[in-house]
Formats: C-alpha cells, structure tokens, sequence
C-alpha cells in the first residue's frame, strides 16, 4: 500500500510540473473584468480598455509569436484603448532567446484602437537594454508615458516611470490633470499604490505576474513586492482607491506558472455607483 502511496504521489507531482511547466504557460486568457471607480462619469460608461503586460519576450513560450498572439487577442477584443504595462523584454532568465526591441515594438504596433495605445517602461525593459524598447515603441507609433499625463476625450491616461529604475515623480504627474478629471494611472510596480491620492480613478499594475506559482505559501517569499501579497493580483481596493493588477503574459525566473495563467485583460468602467 505504502509502494502505491508513493507511486501515485510520484505521478501526481510529475503531471503538476508537466502543467505547470508547459500547459499554463503556454495559455492566454482572456480576462472579462467589470468596475466602479470613484469619481468615474456617467458619459464614459463602459469604456473598455485594453491591458496587457509582462510579455518578458525571449523566455520560454514568449516569443515573437506569442507577443503577436497578444496583440491579435486584443484587437479581436475592440477595447477603446489599450495600454500597456511595462515588461516587454526579459533581462534575468538563463534560457532565454535575445529578442530585438524593434522586433516585440513592430508586433505591438499592429494594436488597433479608437483612442490609441499608451504604454509605461518596467524594470526588464531598462535592464535588458536601457532606453532602447522604449524608442522602439514610440517609433511604432505608441507614446511612452514617463510621470506624464495624456488627454483622450473626457478622461486622461497618467504614465510613472519605473518605481525600481526611475524614481517616478507622482506630483509631477498628476498636477498635469486639472482637479476633478477623471484618470487612470499606469504603474508597472504596484507598489507606487500607497502614494496614489483619492483623486486618481484607478491605477494598473503588472508586475507580480499573479504570484507566477500562486500557492500563498509557496510564492509569498518570491513575490517581486515589499508588501508581500497585499497586490499580487486583481482588483484591490485600500481607503476608497481602487488598483488592479493582472497576471501578465510571460514568465520571470523559472519559465513556470502555476493558477496564475498568462492573459490579457479587458477591463469595462462603469460610472461610480451612488454611495
């Protein structure tokens, strides 16, 4: 019985590394998301957006197929605007291929949108080759916003430069916003979020790639976050302000996930419902 035991834990724990290390990472959901912000008005009521992030290109199963795979998924979707997170390049994991920035930048700006793409520069991008992604993308035609802020009919878009590489200038950024507008921050860390005011509608993170393997008890000492779990992912929401924070695409470290599958995420605003 005992020889049984061990034999059926030994398949079980082979068909998880089997999953884990080559059917979820290989996936790409798409994430139906609904909120309510504060503050948001009733004439942008449902305006969808298109996010993605942490395409960590190169890795395993995150090549140029798969960033085109992204950008594919997203249009077939026809948010108003995407944006995007930060991450696009992998600059930690041993077995990745080196991707040239144009090359992720020139599959990116196949994304189709009535109010555009925006994007923000994560902590991968400056160490895998500086400002390079971030010309590449702008060459393409998708504005990279660092502690800048962008109108787009009714509602502003706020880019933070990188909390690990670029010491985003928060006041900066948002005195750009006339009081009482409506805004979304992107931030590729979620950390930024406890220095977020109660005027900004919602803020978009990456990051935490969900935990990447999201058994707490296995990923709490990985998370890539001072605070731990408290934004590893999904809609958070601290002192009236609201976050989210999606899974991402690609995979950092080990080329591994585990309930944390790669996805895109379309995310509907509803206007904020009366207290």
């Amino acid at each position: 019985m005992r020889r049984l035991t061990l034999a059926g834990g030994a398949v079980a724990a082979a068909a998880l590394g089997v999953y884990a290390g080559w059917v979820e990472p290989r996936r790409l959901v798409v994430r139906q998301v609904e909120l309510h912000p504060p503050r948001w008005p009733r004439h942008l009521d449902g305006l969808r957006l298109g996010i993605a992030s942490d395409l960590h290109a190169g890795v395993p199963y995150a090549g140029l197929d798969a960033v085109a795979r992204v950008a594919d998924t997203l249009n077939a979707q026809a948010p108003d605007v995407h944006l995007l997170l930060g991450d696009y390049l992998d600059s930690s994991q041993i077995l990745r291929r080196r991707l040239a920035p144009e090359a992720v930048a020139e599959q990116l700006g196949r994304l189709r949108a009535p109010r555009g793409t925006f994007a923000v520069m994560g902590n991968h991008d400056w160490r895998h080759s500086g400002d390079r992604m971030w010309r590449a993308l702008d060459a393409q035609g998708i504005p990279v916003l660092e502690d800048e802020a962008v109108e787009l009919g009714g509602f502003w878009i706020v880019g933070l430069g990188d909390l690990r590489f670029r010491a985003p200038d928060i006041p900066r950024a948002l005195a750009q916003v006339p009081q009482g507008e409506p805004m979304i921050v992107l931030s590729h860390d979620p950390d930024t979020f406890p220095r977020i005011p109660g005027r900004v509608s919602l803020t978009l993170s990456g990051h935490t790639h969900g935990g990447q393997v999201a058994i707490p008890l296995l990923r709490r000492p990985l998370m890539p976050s001072r605070y731990g779990e408290r934004y590893a992912r999904g809609h958070i929401v601290e002192g009236g302000r609201h976050l989210y924070v999606t899974h991402g695409v690609g995979t950092s470290g080990l080329p591994i996930r585990f309930l944390a599958p790669p996805e895109v995420v379309i995310l509907t605003l509803r206007a904020a419902q009366p207290s």
